[in-house]
C-alpha cells in the first residue's frame, strides 16, 4: 500500500512571493503540486485584492497545477490567542467565509477547499463551510469531504504558523514523514512562506518530501473532486 503526500505553503504575499515560487520550482523538479494557502487580507494592512502581481502568480502556479486553498479572512485573533476560526459561531463564521469567498472570486482564485489558521476550526465554523460553498476541509488531524461526510485520516505537521523550527524539530519532522509513508500513511507537511528564507527549515521541508517521494508516497493537494461524470471542481 503507497501513500500519499500534500504539501502546502501559508503566508503568500508580495513580500514572500519571491521565496515561495523558488521553493515551488523545487517542487515542480520533484513531480509535486502545491497548496497554496491563501487568505485575503493579511497583518501590516495587506490586502490581495491590491496586489495585482501575486494574483497573476497565484493564477499561474494553479494552471501550472497547484491547487489554491482558502485560509482564514483576515487570520485575526477572534478571541485572545485563538486562530480565526477556532471558536467562532456559525454565523459570524459564515460571513467571513462569504466575505473571503467574494474577494477569492473577484480575483480569479476561487476554491472549494478550505484549511483554516492553524488548521482549527470550531464547529460553528465547519457548520458554516457548505453554506457558503466550500466542500473539503484540511483540518490538524484529517481532511473532510464535507459533501460525502468521510474524512481521510492524517496530522499536518510542518513550520511556522504554529509549529516550531528549531532543529529537532525539523528532524523530527523528516523521520515522521518517512515513517507515515513507509507505513502508507497521508503525509501532510506545510511551512510559512517567511520560514523559506531560512535554510535549515527549508532543507528539512525538502528533505521531508524527498523522504516521503523515496518510500513511493503519491503528491496529492488539498482538492475537492465532484462526483464521477460531473467533472473536477
Amino acid at each position: 500500500m503507497t501513500g500519499q503526500l500534500i504539501v502546502s505553503v501559508s503566508g503568500i504575499r508580495d513580500e514572500t512571493t519571491e521565496l515561495v515560487d523558488a521553493f515551488a520550482r523545487e517542487m515542480d523538479g520533484r513531480g509535486v503540486p502545491l497548496s497554496l494557502l491563501v487568505a485575503p487580507r493579511l497583518k501590516d494592512k495587506y490586502r490581495l485584492s491590491r496586489d495585482a502581481p501575486t494574483q497573476q502568480w497565484l493564477r499561474e502556479r494553479q494552471d501550472h497545477g497547484d491547487a489554491i486553498v482558502l485560509h482564514g479572512y483576515d487570520q485575526a485573533a477572534t478571541k485572545s490567542r485563538r486562530a480565526e476560526f477556532a471558536a467562532l459561531p456559525e454565523h459570524e463564521a459564515a460571513l467571513r467565509l462569504t466575505a473571503a469567498d467574494r474577494v477569492l472570486e473577484q480575483t480569479g482564485l476561487r476554491t472549494r477547499a478550505f484549511a483554516p489558521p492553524r488548521w482549527l476550526a470550531s464547529p460553528g465554523a465547519v457548520r458554516a463551510l457548505p453554506g457558503a460553498g466550500f466542500r473539503l476541509l484540511a483540518g490538524a488531524t484529517a481532511i473532510h469531504d464535507l459533501e460525502r461526510g468521510t474524512a481521510v485520516r492524517g496530522r499536518v505537521t510542518g513550520i511556522g504558523e504554529g509549529f516550531r523550527a528549531e532543529p529537532w524539530w525539523c528532524r523530527a519532522m523528516v523521520l515522521g514523514a518517512g515513517r507515515t509513508a513507509r507505513r502508507g500513511g497521508l503525509v501532510r507537511l506545510t511551512i510559512s512562506a517567511r520560514k523559506l528564507a531560512a535554510p535549515g527549515p527549508r532543507q528539512a521541508v525538502l528533505d521531508a518530501v524527498d523522504l516521503a517521494l523515496h518510500h513511493q508516497a503519491t503528491p496529492t493537494a488539498y482538492r475537492w473532486e465532484r462526483r464521477l461524470g460531473r467533472g473536477a471542481a
